[in-house]
């Protein structure tokens, strides 16, 4: 039997979600951090490029999130992210956070993207933009560097009423699943730098954010 090994870029979302969900689980893994240019790892055991990617301990390797957690669902049913008499509801907050809100909060996030990519050498930064415009259109990342304060903005009020549903609350639905880790992993994208950017006016969600945060398997030590 081998070591569960997840491949992620550091500023991913949807392995944010997905490792929150190994850490609520419990299972031992390694944390591999793909270059954005030197992908050769994550190729030869996904057979494509993309992350997240997990290697489970069989040596199957399964990509795509929400694959990943319905995989890590069956072979570690307890605890679940699932509730029985919330799933549909739990699937259909992650889907319109992995799609509609991850939209808001990665345009957001374009100058912390571009900056953390620079840190790591200018050919990785050229080649992060080039594939973001490839997809956007020629100037985007530049134009949301210059409209980070609308795209803010445009965050808040997506968030606000997030916000409001978690004043007496811990988690979105009352028990936690699968909604509150992709909530989770999509504001690692107001995160991921170290300061959190979680918009000021919005407590219960930076609370909610920190309360995820500290999730783990491991007990905590005693006092």
């Amino acid at each position: 039997m081998g070591t569960l090994r997840l491949y992620q870029f550091a500023t991913s979302p949807f392995c944010a979600k997905v490792r929150k969900i190994l850490d609520y689980k419990g299972p031992a893994y390694e944390l591999v951090e793909v270059d954005y240019l030197e992908r050769k790892a994550l190729l030869l055991a996904s057979g494509q490029i993309m992350v997240p990617a997990l290697t489970l301990e069989s040596g199957e390797t399964i990509t795509d999130s929400d694959r990943i957690a319905t995989r890590l669902e069956e072979l570690y049913p307890e605890p679940t992210i699932f509730p029985p008499d919330l799933r549909g509801i739990h699937l259909a907050l992650a889907r319109y956070f992995d799609s509609e809100l991850e939209d808001a909060l990665f345009r957001a996030a374009v100058p912390d993207e571009i900056a953390h990519y620079r840190r790591q050498g200018r050919d990785r930064e050229a080649l992060w933009r080039l594939l973001r415009e490839r997809k956007y259109g020629a100037g985007f990342c530049d134009t949301m560097v210059s409209e980070n304060r609308a795209n803010m903005d445009r965050v808040r009020e997506m968030l606000a009423p997030l916000d409001d549903s978690l004043r007496e609350r811990a988690f979105l639905l009352g028990r936690i699943g699968y909604a509150d880790f992709a909530l989770y992993g999509q504001l690692c994208y107001l995160g991921f730098t170290g300061e959190l950017k979680i918009p000021s006016g919005l407590a219960n969600l930076r609370a909610f954010y920190e309360r995820m945060g500290r999730i783990s398997s491991v007990p905590e030590p005693n006092p």
